[in-house]
């Protein structure tokens, strides 16, 4: 096995563009793992911590924050740039594995190896996020709904790699909130919810749930969100939008639980995360709140 330790972006993927099977190191925390347990073997290993300008997170004009895809999770459980909905994904972090892992893992890494069960991808497709990639052929933009393909799948193509994910700005008076259920603190999640949320005197105008562990990706469904919008977030409400989530999923039977079980928790997982941002956003100052 090769091993590279580029100083610029142009070089990492020079490396890849001529070797197919060879595989970006960032944070390892995953890629070790899977090399240890000979479940993957790399032709070259290409190390992109000396690479410059891929780590930082920055606040943009028009509210939008662009986390580099070096960031640690740590930093981005620790940072102050989201605002409103946005806090969805730095409480994301918050919840990935351990401290130590935190430390190590970054979000280019975690969602390059697109486990459903892991927490960031929940998170990024409730706040409508967006991937940006590169290879030596250039520069694009992924939606993160469409960047999750299948378990362990991405829309990434051969030399491609992430350099950054985008989180929009969220309506005016918006709180979010990102409810994990577990078997121990710091696991994969059997059931997660991601839940955005603003209200209008008290009635939801507007609503953005995904949910994470219960099938090959994370699942959105519009029609759930529609029916909270205009609704008071009652538990009939929720209920029905939780439904309407459960029967486009498909969830797997693992260690972590069953299919059914996993479809039984749902329902409450989602009333806790809409729960939960609702509160927020009844709690914001009155200057915040439409």
């Amino acid at each position: 096995m090769k091993f590279y330790r580029p100083t610029s972006l142009k070089q990492a993927l020079k490396v890849l563009a001529g070797d197919e099977d060879a595989r970006c190191l960032a944070g390892g925390a995953t890629l070790v793992a899977m090399m240890n347990a000979n479940l993957i073997a790399p032709s070259a290993l290409v190390s992109l911590a000396a690479v410059k300008g891929l780590a930082g997170i920055a606040k943009r004009k028009n509210g939008t924050v662009a986390i580099g895809a070096m960031t640690r999770h740590q930093a981005v459980a620790d940072s102050d740039a989201f605002d409103r909905g946005q806090a969805m994904v730095k409480e994301a972090a918050s919840h990935i594995g351990h401290p130590a892992i935190r430390n190590m893992g970054t979000i280019g890494g975690s969602i390059s190896h697109a486990d459903p069960a892991a927490d960031y991808p929940t998170a990024l497709v409730a706040v409508d996020a967006t991937v940006t990639v590169e290879s030596a052929a250039g520069k694009r933009e992924i939606e993160a709904s469409r960047f999750f393909t299948g378990y362990l799948e991405t829309a990434l193509a051969p030399g491609e790699i992430v350099v950054a994910v985008s989180i929009p700005a969220t309506p005016s008076g918006a709180a979010s909130a990102y409810e994990k259920y577990a078997r121990v603190q710091g696991d994969f999640a059997t059931v997660a919810a991601a839940a955005v949320v603003a209200l209008e005197r008290g009635v939801c105008s507007f609503a953005r749930i995904a949910v994470g562990g219960c099938a090959p990706t994370p699942v959105r469904v519009a029609a759930a969100e529609a029916k909270l919008v205009g609704s008071k977030l009652e538990p009939a409400a929720v209920a029905a939008a939780a439904a309407a989530i459960a029967a486009a999923c498909d969830p797997i039977d693992d260690f972590r639980g069953s299919s059914a079980y996993r479809l039984a928790i749902l329902p409450t997982i989602v009333a806790r995360a809409v729960a939960t941002a609702r509160q927020r956003a009844e709690q914001r100052p009155a200057e915040q709140r439409p």
